[in-house]
């Protein structure tokens, strides 16, 4: 049985690069430049990297760019958008916690939760994060998003307060305090018009965990900021308003 991000991306990929939350990429590629010092030596690893639009970005710029996804459908579309962008870039098919690499890339990415953190299970998502760190070599550098638990935590116990008089269920908030888990169902259409029903579970992290989880694979510089599309930026402070949060680690 399909996850239900398995369910999603598997046809998908021309819906996808129309979402308003895809239309930051250059924006994007220039901080992720800016990050590597325009090196163009420098070897990228991009983890779920869907329809390769950062990848393909990168490409042109003249870097050396990998790219692994667990879905064949997006992967297919990142080939063709390759291919008509005249860039080589090698995509596999992978699952982004066992991914075969060792100690290869100067810079792993994982942008737009393309990857983490969407597993069912919090070790699963860490199984993420050791896979990517592994991939990176001893002076390398892993940069990604992911959803800001500030967010809900503030905005759900503010709307709880402002409309409940007392501690009835709100039955209209899926965010499960308890767990950081947001569980709800996605009503959508895939590429060819068929309506689907996801039931999603996506995790959410406070700063202090993901500086925790980092630390313990041996990270030891570690960067969160405030996540604005196509608008990343080490001085944009993270706050209860942003719905993402930009992360930079490094050794």
């Amino acid at each position: 049985m399909k996850k239900w991000y398995e369910e999603l991306f598997y046809n998908y990929a021309e819906k996808y690069d129309n979402e308003v939350f895809t239309q930051g990429t250059i924006g994007e590629v220039d901080f992720i430049e800016s990050e590597i010092n325009h090196d163009k030596g420098c070897k990228i690893l991009d983890v779920g990297c869907g329809t390769g639009r950062h990848a393909v970005e990168l490409a042109r710029r003249g870097y050396s760019v990998t790219g692994a996804d667990l879905s064949e459908n997006m992967l297919d579309k990142a080939r063709k958008k390759a291919a008509e962008a005249g860039v080589k870039i090698d995509f596999i098919k992978a699952d982004a916690r066992n991914l075969p690499f060792q100690d290869e890339f100067d810079l792993v990415i994982m942008i737009c939760e393309g990857a983490f953190p969407l597993m069912e299970s919090d070790q699963m998502n860490f199984q993420i994060l050791e896979s990517a760190a592994r991939s990176i070599n001893v002076k390398g550098k892993l940069i990604f998003t992911t959803l800001n638990g500030l967010y809900p935590l503030f905005h759900s116990v503010k709307d709880f307060i402002n409309t409940h008089s007392n501690y009835s269920a709100n039955l209209d908030n899926t965010f499960d305090l308890m767990a950081f888990r947001d569980k709800y169902q996605l009503e959508i259409e895939d590429d060819d018009g068929n309506e689907m029903t996801l039931n999603c579970n996506e995790r959410y992290y406070v700063p202090s965990e993901i500086t925790w989880l980092l630390e313990s694979l041996g990270f030891d510089r570690i960067d969160i900021c405030g996540c604005k599309l196509g608008e990343f930026s080490r001085t944009d402070p993270l706050t209860t308003e942003d719905y993402e949060m930009l992360v930079i680690a490094e050794y």
